[in-house]
C-alpha cells in the first residue's frame, strides 16, 4: 500500500505540472513556435512578400468596404459642405477646367456676407475637384456623386500604404500592417474616406509628404526632399490644417541631427531647407493673394479656431476626447491599445510626436472640431498610428502573460469594430428625402439656365439637387434677390415665407410635400 503511495505522488505531481503549464500562455506559446519552426511557416510569415500581400489584402478589404451606398444622392451626414465641394466638380464639368476660378452654384452672401454673382469658392485650391471632374468626364457613364466618392477612396488607399512605410520604419516590422489595418478599418475613417470633401486627399498628401521627408532624413538624398516640398505644398494648398503634419518631420530632424539648429550651423544643410521652404510656401502664398483679391469668394473662417471660446473648456474635453475620439473612432474597446502607445517605454518618439501634431490640431482648430466631427479626418492617422504601436506592444511585450496581453489586444480590436459601427452607420442615411425628389422636379419643369431660391436654412443640399445656380436662403429682401436674377421660388417647408410668397407669385406647381412659385409672375390684385 505504502509502495502504491509512493508511486502515485509523483504522478499525481506530474499531472499537475501538465495541467498548470496548458493553462500558461509559456506553453502554447513555445507549441506555436515548434509548429511554424518546423513547417517552415516561420519564415514565410517573417518574410517581406508575405507582409506586402497581407497588405494588399488589406487595401483591397478598404476598397471593398468604402463601396456601400457610393451611388447614394448627396443628402447624407454633412451634405452642406459635401455639395459645396461637389458643385465646384459640377461646374468644371459643364463649364471647363479653370484651376484658380473655383466656382459654385449658390451665388447668395449666405457663406461670405457680400454678394457673390460669380459663385466663386475660393477655399482650397480645387486639386481633388479637377480630379473628380476629369473622371466624370472621361467616365460619364457613371455618376457625378459615385466619382467624387471614388476620388476619395482612391486617396484614402495612397494613406493606407504611407502608413504601413511609415508604421514597418518607427514601429516595427509589423506595425505597419496593424497602422495600415486600423486606418483601413475604423468605422468612423471607412465613411470619411468615401465623402465628396477635401480631407481625404489633404490627408493622403500629408502622408506621402511625411513619408518622403522620411526618406531624406534616412538616405540623406535631396530628391527625396524636394519631392516632400511639392507634395507637402499641395496638401496645403488642399487643406492648410495639414502643417500639423509638420510636427513629426521636427521629431525627424532632431532624430537625425540631434538639435534643430544644427540645420542652422551646416550651410550646405540650410540652403536645402531654405529651398524646401520656398518650394512649399510661394505657390501659398500666391494663392492666398489671389484669394485676397475676391473677398465674396472666401467663406467665414475665423470661427473655426475659437469662435465660441470653447478651446480647453470641460465641454471642449467632453466633445473631443470623450464623444468622438473615445467613442466615435475608438470605439471605446480601442482605448486599450491605444493607452498602452502612451504609456509603454522605449517607444520610437515619433508616434509620440505624431500624437502631439494631432493634439495641437484639434486644440487649434477647436470649435470646428467640436462643432463637426468631419475635422476629426485629420487625426485618423495618427490614432492609427498610436492603436498600432500600443497594440504592437501588447503582442510582444515581455512583462506580462503573452496570451492574456494577445488575447486583450485581439478582443479589444474586435470590439472596437463591432462599436465603432454602430457609431457611425447612421450618418449614411438620407435624412431628408424629400429634397431630393423636389429637387428632381424642378429640375424636370424649369429651364436650365433658371436661378432658383431653394432656401434650407442656408445649407446648399437642396439647391444642389435642383441642379440650378441660386440662393439656398433668403438673403435680403425678395426684391432684390429678383433684381439679380432670381427666377423661381421653391421651398419643401410651408413657412412664413414660403406663405407670403404664395400670396404675391403665382404658383407653377403645388403638393403636400412642396411649392413651386415663379418670381416673374405676381398675382393680379
Amino acid at each position: 500500500m505504502t509502495g502504491v503511495q509512493t508511486c502515485a505522488l509523483p504522478i499525481s505531481m506530474c499531472l499537475k505540472q501538465v495541467k498548470r503549464h496548458l493553462y500558461s500562455g509559456l506553453f502554447w506559446e513555445l507549441l506555436w513556435g515548434y509548429i511554424i519552426s518546423n513547417m517552415g511557416i516561420k519564415k514565410i510569415i517573417e518574410s517581406k512578400a508575405f507582409r506586402i500581400t497581407v497588405l494588399i489584402g488589406i487595401i483591397i478589404g478598404a476598397f471593398i468596404v468604402r463601396l456601400y451606398k457610393i451611388n447614394e444622392p448627396l443628402a447624407d451626414w454633412h451634405s452642406w459642405r459635401q455639395v459645396d465641394t461637389a458643385s465646384v466638380s459640377r461646374t468644371y464639368v459643364e463649364q471647363g477646367i479653370d484651376l484658380l476660378n473655383p466656382r459654385y452654384h449658390d451665388v447668395s452672401s449666405i457663406q461670405t456676407g457680400i454678394p457673390n454673382p460669380k459663385g466663386l469658392r475660393l477655399v482650397e485650391l480645387p486639386i481633388f475637384n479637377v480630379i473628380h471632374a476629369f473622371l466624370t468626364i472621361s467616365f460619364p457613364n457613371l455618376s457625378l456623386e459615385f466619382w467624387g466618392r471614388m476620388t476619395s477612396i482612391i486617396f484614402s488607399l495612397f494613406s493606407v500604404l504611407f502608413l504601413f512605410l511609415l508604421g514597418e520604419r518607427y514601429i516595427g516590422k509589423w506595425g505597419g500592417i496593424l497602422a495600415a489595418f486600423f486606418f483601413a478599418f475604423i468605422p468612423f475613417n471607412i465613411f470619411y474616406s468615401r465623402v465628396i470633401l477635401p480631407e481625404p486627399t489633404a490627408v493622403a498628401l500629408s502622408l506621402g509628404a511625411l513619408w518622403f521627408f522620411s526618406q531624406f532624413i534616412e538616405k540623406d538624398n535631396q530628391t527625396y526632399l524636394y519631392i516632400s516640398a511639392v507634395v507637402f505644398c499641395l496638401a496645403l494648398l488642399v487643406k492648410p490644417f495639414s502643417i500639423f503634419y509638420a510636427v513629426p518631420m521636427i521629431w525627424l530632424i532632431r532624430n537625425k541631427w540631434g538639435d534643430i539648429t544644427y540645420v542652422f550651423k551646416n550651410s550646405k544643410l540650410l540652403i536645402k531647407f531654405l529651398i524646401f521652404a520656398n518650394i512649399i510656401l510661394v505657390p501659398i502664398l500666391l494663392w492666398r493673394y489671389l484669394l485676397s483679391l475676391h473677398p465674396e469668394g472666401v467663406p467665414f473662417f475665423t470661427w473655426a479656431f475659437n469662435g465660441d471660446h470653447i478651446r480647453f473648456r470641460p465641454s471642449f474635453w467632453r466633445w473631443i476626447f470623450a464623444e468622438r475620439l473615445g467613442k466615435m473612432i475608438l470605439g471605446i474597446w480601442g482605448i486599450v491599445p491605444f493607452i498602452f502607445s502612451i504609456i509603454q517605454k522605449g517607444k520610437s518618439d515619433f508616434v509620440r510626436y505624431f500624437m502631439i501634431g494631432a493634439f495641437l490640431y484639434v486644440s487649434t482648430i477647436a470649435t470646428a472640431n467640436v462643432r463637426h466631427d468631419y475635422y476629426q479626418t485629420f487625426i485618423i492617422p495618427m490614432v492609427a498610428f498610436g492603436v498600432a504601436a500600443g497594440g504592437y506592444y501588447l503582442w510582444n511585450q515581455n512583462i506580462f502573460n503573452k496570451l492574456i496581453t494577445r488575447t486583450l489586444f485581439v478582443f479589444s480590436t474586435l470590439l472596437m469594430l463591432m462599436v465603432g459601427y454602430f457609431q457611425v452607420i447612421d450618418l449614411y442615411n438620407i435624412n431628408h428625402p424629400e429634397i431630393i425628389r423636389v429637387g428632381a422636379r424642378v429640375d424636370e419643369i424649369t429651364p436650365k439656365d433658371s436661378l432658383v431660391v431653394a432656401p434650407y436654412n442656408g445649407d446648399t443640399a437642396f439647391l444642389y439637387q435642383t441642379k440650378r445656380w441660386g440662393w439656398p436662403a433668403v438673403d435680403s429682401d425678395i426684391d432684390n434677390i429678383i433684381a439679380r436674377g432670381a427666377d423661381y421660388y421653391v421651398s419643401v417647408n410651408y413657412d412664413d415665407d414660403t406663405n407670403k410668397f404664395m400670396k404675391r407669385f403665382v404658383t407653377v406647381e403645388k403638393t403636400p410635400e412642396y411649392i413651386i412659385l415663379d418670381l416673374h409672375k405676381e398675382i393680379s390684385q
